[in-house]
């Protein structure tokens, strides 16, 4: 059974843009039972408009939208309602209730733009950064004037080009990922159709085993078994 998944998004904070994005990361983790997005909506015409998300109005006091949110991500935890919640926001003051959240055993991921604090980051369990992994850019991950590759391709130094297939495979690690060691392999299929619409059936290599051994500079496989993991290779992603 799908684990009970709530997506909280600071409407202040985060343009409606993201709401996309935001959707296919809770519906990664599970099932999304639960999609508020809290904030003055007498200021936000855009996310007035978005479907499928709960409209909170937290109206115009300062740091209401977080308050009203934090206390809400609390009950949720406390009454054991969700087991694992999707904190969306750039604002570092949420860094206290993704500790205390994973204190609970909750599975805390953080999604937020560039600007998001390193501290908020690393108080989740895992982190989002909006923007940069649904729309990669296929050229900052490979060798120097290499062109646009809409397929792996090796590159001069023997190292293979991160595609757009790679990047979202990457987020799909990042956000399974067991305390560093990676995701089971065999969580693999299910989670990327369930969040990409991706078959590996319908690619030449026809096993994501098969696909993911293939390109050895991006990703670090596991032996077969039940239990095998696998990783992405941060340098692979243009990482340090």
């Amino acid at each position: 059974m799908n684990q009970r998944i709530a997506v909280l998004v600071d409407g202040d904070n985060l343009s409606a843009a993201h709401a996309p994005e935001l959707r296919r990361i809770g519906a990664a983790l599970g099932l999304p039972a639960v999609l508020r997005v809290y904030g003055d909506f007498s200021r936000l015409p855009g996310w007035q408009a978005v479907p499928g998300f709960r409209h909170v109005h937290a109206g115009s006091g300062k740091n209401a939208t977080d308050l009203l949110l934090t206390v809400d991500a609390m009950e949720l935890a406390l009454e054991a309602e969700v087991e694992a919640l999707v904190l969306a926001s750039s604002d570092g003051d949420f860094s206290h209730l993704a500790l205390r959240l994973r204190e609970r055993g909750l599975q805390i991921v953080g999604a937020g733009e560039a600007k998001t604090p390193p501290h908020f980051r690393e108080a989740c369990g895992h982190f989002v950064e909006l923007g940069s992994v649904a729309t990669p850019s296929v050229e900052t991950h490979c060798a120097r004037d290499s062109p646009p590759a809409t397929t792996v391709e090796a590159v001069p130094n023997g190292a293979t080009c991160a595609t757009d297939l790679d990047q979202k495979i990457r987020q799909v690690i990042a956000l399974h990922s067991q305390q560093g060691r990676g995701m089971r392999l065999a969580e693999l299929a299910p989670k990327m159709h369930a969040q990409f619409g991706v078959r590996i059936t319908t690619l030449p290599e026809k096993s994501w085993r098969g696909y993911l051994d293939a390109r050895k500079s991006l990703y670090d496989l596991d032996p077969r078994g039940p239990e095998a993991m696998v990783r992405f290779r941060p340098a692979g992603f243009g990482q340090a």
